[in-house]
């Protein structure tokens, strides 16, 4: 049920972000590229939710057998592993760019719009190799409500309100409103890593 609510939360804002698009200027256009984007988006996060699994599970497993050095290392495989496959994927994408987006679409200018967006979305890859799994560690570690909360501030308090600024107040348009969702993943991101990193796995396993 924590899995489903955790996802949830970043399936509507997904969808938030493409309500928000629907008042962009060419608005037909900039909304076929940001689904076309988020769609690939969601591609690669299916990768990063195996890994997010995988994490969970390991980590309660070894808290509880009570081996915190177990539970480090499987916490610092499964990044690793997932943040290579990321950094594969952030190239390809960099490289092959509107090229993508005839998978989709044959008209030239979403595919010109999906290029423009290509280096944003690359850079959205790349962190969700990694706030996935770091996820996936602290629901193993019975931190739930403190991913929840993360998730809450990071999208709807931050992510949003920054993509509106820059989206419609700065006119960076539908580049604006990603800006924001990946400015909120990157505080998700490094709030999750330190967390991550700041915790004392051998009182793990007492509580």
């Amino acid at each position: 049920m924590n899995l489903f609510i955790l996802c949830s939360l970043e399936l509507w804002y997904n969808s938030i972000l493409v309500l928000l698009t629907g008042n962009m200027k060419n608005a037909e256009v900039e909304i076929d590229a940001l689904s076309i984007c988020l769609n690939i988006n969601g591609w690669e996060m299916m990768i990063s939710l195996g890994f997010m699994a995988a994490a969970s599970v390991r980590v309660s497993n070894e808290l509880g057998k009570g081996s915190a050095k177990a539970a480090k290392f499987s916490i610092i495989v499964t990044v690793l592993t997932s943040l290579a496959i990321g950094t594969f994927l952030f190239v390809f994408f960099l490289i092959f760019r509107e090229r993508l987006a005839y998978i989709f679409t044959d008209n030239k200018e979403v595919a010109a719009a999906v290029g423009d967006l290509s280096p944003l979305l690359s850079i959205s890859i790349l962190l969700n190799s990694v706030q996935p799994v770091l996820s996936g560690v602290a629901i193993g570690a019975g931190w739930q409500s403190i991913v929840a909360y993360v998730n809450i501030c990071c999208y709807y308090i931050i992510g949003i309100p920054v993509g509106i600024v820059l989206g419609n107040v700065i006119h960076w348009q539908v580049k604006g409103i990603w800006m924001g969702m990946l400015f909120g993943t990157l505080i998700q991101t490094i709030v999750l890593i330190i967390i991550t990193y700041k915790t004392n796995w051998d009182e793990q396993i007492c509580i």
